[in-house]
């Protein structure tokens, strides 16, 4: 029989979080593959955890991964660990569970914290539809494509940020998304975690002036219904009344029934739609 992989999450930073049940799987498997074992060892000593350890990370997620599945192909049982949180989220864990998938391994995860669920839900903005996009890309091109699709995002936006990039990408933010309402939140679960709610203008003129420290959650607002309108209403203004009137004919609309759709593409009542088209005629 193959083993199992465990994805065992760990705290974000306090270790009271640590689950009784992911202590023990940790104690019981043959072997933990941790992001960083410097830093996982540490964890490792508090629980008094004495599994072996070897590194799964970006930079050796490819041969580790094949020697990962071998091993539990030969019936090892192994668990998945990442710094801090849940692994698979905004980590090679990922890649690894499909190789997983790919070889009929079974895999099961031992629930616990994840960074952006911790946010949201203390950030005073909605959960109810959120999208998390983690750290946006390096590459600046690709950087501004996901911006851009962010722009008409009407869920709430999860994004994670290093320190030294927090300024540049609220000015980003600013720029393509407008200034909404926005939650930073940093050291979560620790002595000094701290939720700032604010605006994307008001926390790049704060950022100006203070240095950033520690990991940034960014909770941002999604683009509002009226919002949305006010954009749609704008872009048929542009349009000639007669051309806007035309598509709605087209589609085989009675003139009434076009007259009262464009009315309400354009935020006006039908009357003011019929005395504009006398007067253009």
């Amino acid at each position: 029989m193959t083993g199992t992989l465990y994805l065992c999450a760990t705290p974000i930073g306090n270790l009271e979080d640590m689950t009784f049940r992911g202590i023990r799987i940790l104690k019981e498997v043959d072997l933990i593959a941790a992001e960083d074992t410097r830093n996982s060892i540490k964890l490792l000593n508090h629980f008094e955890i004495k599994t072996p350890m070897t590194s799964y990370h970006e930079y050796n997620k490819v041969e580790k991964g094949k020697m990962l599945v071998k091993r539990l192909l030969d019936g090892e049982n192994i668990a998945l660990i990442t710094d801090a949180g849940t692994p698979g989220i905004s980590d090679p864990g990922e890649e690894l569970v499909a190789m997983c998938h790919e070889a009929g391994i079974f895999v099961t995860a031992v629930p616990g914290a994840a960074a952006c669920i911790t946010a949201l839900t203390i950030s005073g903005l909605s959960t109810r539809r959120f999208v998390f996009e983690a750290f946006l890309p390096a590459d600046k091109k690709e950087r501004q494509r996901v911006l851009e699709d962010l722009k008409g995002e009407m869920r709430t936006i999860i994004i994670y940020e290093a320190p030294h990039r927090l300024l540049r990408t609220l000015i980003l933010l600013k720029e393509t998304l407008g200034n909404r309402r926005l939650s930073i939140c940093k050291e979560l679960t620790k002595r000094h975690e701290t939720v700032f709610g604010t605006t994307i203008d008001e926390a790049a003129a704060y950022y100006k002036e203070h240095e950033a420290k520690g990991e940034y959650v960014l909770i941002i607002e999604g683009r509002s219904d009226e919002e949305r309108l006010k954009e749609e209403q704008e872009q048929w203004e542009k349009l000639p009344l007669k051309e806007h009137m035309e598509q709605y004919l087209k589609k085989g609309l009675s003139k009434k029934e076009a007259m009262k759709r464009v009315a309400k593409d354009r935020g006006v009542g039908k009357r003011d739609v019929y005395q504009m088209l006398l007067e253009q005629e």
